[in-house]
């Protein structure tokens, strides 16, 4: 397998068996399948807790005690989609890239999907391995048997993506990414037909960096993703090679997580996909994908497997899978990262706020409210009126316009107008009348409605207000619903989840200077996160409490001190993997971000 970039964690849910004894595991396989039937729960057992590598070791020593070829052992005692799995395993990986595309090439018919797959998502140094196995593996010339079996745009982009020359500098020049920006506009949109080469050029040799930012760029100058403009002017499996190249390039393991549960939704699996996927991925970035597959389909790529899937290929599955992010200890609900992301974004944007809504001079809070009036007087509603007018008030003055329309009409503003308009209009002028805790209050109270809880609702709202922003919350909660948003927090969530809410939810953040001896000491919980996410030692719970203290009640100045910068935190900016210990996970991205706003006010 391909090893992580120099400073970056392993984010794969195999690891090297410790203790490996590949003679002894040779030896286990060929008891498991020795005489009548074979020993299934072994063989899934030792081959799914090896190593890709040390399954090659198991490999040359099985042929060296017993004369014989594992692989092949493996293929006649085994059967179905279990045998594919295991077979699946005991490749090297390139082997695996193909066989997978031998198979797609091979008989009537092409699997478009799979190439699409592992040629768009592959690294280059894993293009060259691939083309040098099929080479090896079937002395046949991989390019040729691809262009023998394709045709058109669709070919010729397989056959870009086959040199494996994607440029990999980082350094990103902004007049290149400009000139891109205008040639893809220019050979799509502004064009009669599209003239696809250059959306061959570009999207198969400009390297990620520079190509995000192209995506970007584009959205700007377009007003619309690229995605949208690909569907528009391409077609067939064409169309579909350049979306999963672009969702690679913004995401391989986001692009990995969607291609998981479309194999799995709806009536029946798509066996081969899910087997080739959970093999290759198994020791590069499972890690990644079941954390945006939890995140994105709301529930975790362990449960979906094991409700789709069913004897030793669902138990091999689940192996390769690694964990539930959906059992407690396993998976700290990406509501709660996103708190992190939220607050930290907010302990060092407070100062620099600055809202786009001012006080209107000359304020008239009687001429306002009789406008108001007159515009929803009569047939129909002056929409463009109460939206000008709205808008262009602070919140302050609005409520003083309330006060002023039900003083002069006897009636209640809020009620007119959610009579009078509909939709998102309607919404949006509502929520601009309310006071903001008032406003926030109902926020929390929709967030906890129903079935299910909107976490990031929850989050957003708590994670960002001040302390007395909270504390107006908790006011105007008890106020409007005759509840204490505490015990509305406590009914609807869970675990440290709740904690966490419940914690910002008593608006008790320090607001004082920084301390440099007990800021030493909260630096060293950031070295004791690392320590145990390395050995898995230490007092865990302990640790989880103290952290949860500090991120949620020490002031922003405390936590922006640069005694944060020592070397376990630039250990953790540095770092792929998240920082894990039982029931919490931060991610690298958020953790890291934290620790630098912190550190640099």
């Amino acid at each position: 397998m391909a090893k992580p970039a120099q400073g970056a964690r392993y984010r794969g849910s195999i690891h090297d068996f410790p203790n490996f004894d590949p003679s002894q595991d040779a030896e286990t396989l060929y008891n498991a399948m020795k005489g009548f039937g074979s020993d299934k729960e072994a063989i899934l057992e030792l081959i799914t807790s090896r190593s890709n590598r040390q399954r090659q070791e198991i490999c040359q020593n099985y042929k060296s005690l017993y004369g014989k070829d594992l692989i092949a052992d493996l293929k006649y005692e085994l059967t179905g989609k279990f045998e594919r799995l295991i077979v699946g395993l005991m490749r090297p990986p390139a082997y695996g890239d193909a066989k997978e595309i031998k198979d797609a090439v091979s008989g009537i018919g092409t699997d478009e999907k799979c190439l699409t797959e592992i040629l768009a998502s592959r690294t280059n140094e894993q293009i060259h391995q691939l083309v040098a196995a099929y080479k090896d593996a079937y002395e046949r010339d991989l390019e040729a048997d691809v262009i023998g079996d394709t045709s058109g745009h669709f070919q010729k982009m397989l056959v870009v993506l086959l040199q494996g020359t994607r440029e990999e500098d980082d350094v990103v020049s902004e007049d290149l990414v400009h000139q891109d920006v205008q040639d893809l506009y220019e050979a799509g949109e502004l064009k009669w037909g599209t003239d696809e080469a250059q959306f061959i050029y570009i999207l198969g040799n400009r390297s990620k960096q520079h190509l995000r930012l192209v995506f970007d760029e584009y959205l700007k100058t377009t007003g619309k993703p690229i995605e949208a403009s690909i569907r528009g002017e391409l077609s067939g499996d064409f169309e579909k090679l350049m979306l999963a190249v672009v969702k690679c390039i913004r995401s391989t393991p986001e692009y990995f997580a969607e291609r998981l549960f479309k194999a799995m939704k709806g009536l029946g699996t798509r066996d081969n996909t899910l087997i080739r996927i959970m093999v290759s991925r198994s020791e590069l970035d499972m890690l990644d994908i079941r954390e945006i597959f939890r995140t994105k389909y709301e529930k975790s790529l362990y449960s979906m497997i094991k409700n789709d899937t069913s004897g030793e290929y669902k138990k091999a599955l689940l192996k390769l899978c690694g964990g539930d992010d959906d059992a407690a200890g396993q998976f700290f609900p990406e509501a709660a990262q996103v708190a992190y992301q939220m607050w930290e974004l907010s302990a060092v944007a407070r100062v620099e706020l600055k809202g786009t809504v001012h006080p209107a001079g000359d304020f008239n809070p009687d001429a306002d409210a009789k406008a108001l009036r007159k515009a929803m007087k009569g047939l129909g509603t002056d929409e463009d009126t109460i939206i000008d007018i709205v808008t262009r008030r602070s919140n302050a003055q609005r409520q003083q316009i309330r006060q002023t329309f039900k003083s002069h009409f006897g009636r209640d503003l809020m009620a007119d107008l959610k009579s009078e308009l509909s939709g998102d209009l309607a919404r949006l002028i509502l929520g601009l009348m309310m006071p903001p805790a008032h406003y926030d209050a109902k926020q929390l109270k929709k967030a906890m409605e129903g079935a299910g809880t909107d976490e990031k609702a929850l989050i957003e709202i708590l994670a960002t207000r001040t302390n007395a922003e909270i504390r107006a919350i908790n006011e105007a909660y008890k106020e409007d619903y005759h509840k204490s948003l505490e015990d509305a927090l406590s009914s609807d969530t869970s675990g440290h989840f709740k904690r966490i809410l419940i914690s910002l939810a008593t608006g008790n953040r320090e607001e004082g200077g920084e301390d440099r001896t007990r800021a030493q000491e909260d630096a060293k919980v950031a070295a004791e996160i690392l320590e145990i996410a390395d050995t898995s030692s230490g007092d865990k719970t302990s640790l989880e409490t103290r952290f949860m203290t500090i991120l949620c009640t020490r002031s922003y100045q405390h936590l922006r001190t640069t005694t944060w910068n020592t070397p376990s935190r630039r250990r953790c900016l540095g770092t792929s993997e998240t920082c894990l210990w039982p029931s919490f996970k931060v991610s690298r991205t958020s953790l890291s971000s934290l620790l630098t706003n912190f550190t640099n006010p």
